[in-house]
């Protein structure tokens, strides 16, 4: 089938995926921060050399199926618009090119099968929970599963913790400076629930009082990075209604999430809802930038620890957050902080990427762990719950591996004299 450029859009999802293909000159500047180049060492497998197929495709010029294992391959981690002097939105691009080709691309029953049941169950928590519980009790099973669904079960913890009910309301602890509503997340309840609970700790500590919409759902990054795009923007329409307008911020504390919420004028670009979604996404903000912005005072002395911190790529390439989280762990008297090695590599994780590319993203998460490994660190900290499940099971493999945790967990530890 052929696919075409509508340039008589220009409001629309194809002028932007047009103007991504006409900016890039093909200097190369993106080729050392590509993760994907950097594993298989091939052009098509670039952002520059993707860029050509994907134009190609819509033009007609280059049947689909021929660059669809490329595409496939690019784990979306926007490196390469950190990188390009050329101001390429790379994002404007990958996605929406997925979202257009959906229908059109062929899938074996396996990957059907795999890709239905991600989006039915990792966007709802309730499901997610239950399907996680099933995996755990099968995991002694894996060698008998279809190939395509084994990586699931090695990124699953040995067991869950226990679910944590979200009020709709917690007032600051001390005189109110804001008040935010917060993104609770999907997998993040399931995997990691005490992140919501240390961010609110930590926010209602430092004055900012955090309303929970008790109507949001799913961000719909992960249906958007796979080209699900009816579903990211039955997503983004159920958010942008379901968010109070009386708050300061729309926090998230999930890098992935926070970068969907982002993309929601792209979602819905050429809608009736994008000046809606443009005024969200404007209001958006990761929690660490809030706070960093906001002020905080300094948690009680603790005893010296050593602390790495892990860049999200969808936080620092995304949505441009370095220095926040970092001024924030340094605010923590005896806490020395230590770079990882190649941080502007991704580890891997990139959505669903560990599952749908296991060997590529075991690759990226067994050098990540390394790196952070060699730091020597007590800790490693992060702003997304799909780093820290990647990690987390790499470092698996060093015997002298630092605790994982998220920024807004430290910061509570440390609040409250946990790290003595």
């Amino acid at each position: 089938m052929k696919h075409t450029i509508p340039h008589s859009q220009p409001g629309g999802a194809f002028h932007d995926m047009a103007e991504a293909v006409q900016t890039c000159v093909h200097c190369g500047f993106c080729l050392p921060t590509c993760p994907t180049y950097q594993e298989l060492g091939q052009e098509m497998d670039t952002p520059r050399g993707r860029i050509v197929l994907m134009k190609e495709v819509l033009e007609g010029t280059l049947p689909l199926a021929q660059a669809l294992p490329h595409v496939d391959r690019c784990l979306g981690c926007l490196a390469c618009e950190t990188a390009c002097p050329s101001g390429v939105k790379y994002r404007d691009l990958i996605s929406p090119f997925r979202d257009h080709i959906r229908k059109d691309r062929p899938r074996t029953s396996a990957e059907k099968l795999r890709r239905r049941m991600l989006l039915a169950t990792l966007p709802h928590p309730g499901r997610f929970r239950f399907a996680a519980r099933i995996g755990i009790l099968t995991r002694p099973l894996h060698g008998l599963l279809p190939k395509a669904l084994r990586p699931m079960l090695g990124l699953l913890p040995e067991k869950l913790p226990p679910a944590q009910i979200l009020a709709p309301l917690y007032p600051a602890q001390c005189t109110r400076r804001a008040r935010v509503a917060l993104l609770a997340g999907c997998a993040q309840q399931v995997l990691a629930p005490e992140i919501n609970a240390a961010t609110i700790a930590v926010l209602t500590r430092c004055g900012v009082e955090v309303v929970i919409p008790q109507a949001q759902g799913c961000c719909g990054a992960l249906a958007w990075h796979v080209g699900a795009g009816d579903e990211a923007r039955a997503a983004a329409r159920r958010n942008i209604a379901a968010f109070p307008q009386d708050v300061d911020a729309i926090l998230t504390n999930a890098a992935g999430c926070g970068s969907g919420l982002h993309e929601y004028p792209l979602m819905l670009r050429g809608t009736p809802d994008e000046a809606a979604a443009q005024t969200f996404a404007h209001r958006v903000q990761d929690v660490s930038k809030f706070l960093d912005s906001l002020g905080i005072d300094p948690p009680p002395p603790m005893r010296s620890i050593t602390v790495a911190y892990h860049d999200a790529c969808h936080l620092s390439h995304a949505q441009g957050v370095r220095s926040a989280p970092r001024q924030l762990l340094q605010k923590i008297p005896g806490l020395v902080l230590k770079e990882v090695a190649d941080a502007d590599l991704c580890c891997g994780s990139a959505g669903t990427y560990n599952i749908d590319q296991p060997e590529i993203a075991a690759g990226l998460g067994q050098k990540k762990a390394a790196s952070i490994a060699a730091t020597g660190a007590d800790y490693v900290v992060m702003g997304n719950i799909g780093c820290m499940t990647q990690i987390t099971a790499h470092l698996r493999s060093h015997p002298r591996a630092p605790r994982v945790l998220h920024t807004m967990e430290l910061l509570a530890m440390a609040f409250a004299g946990a790290l003595k």
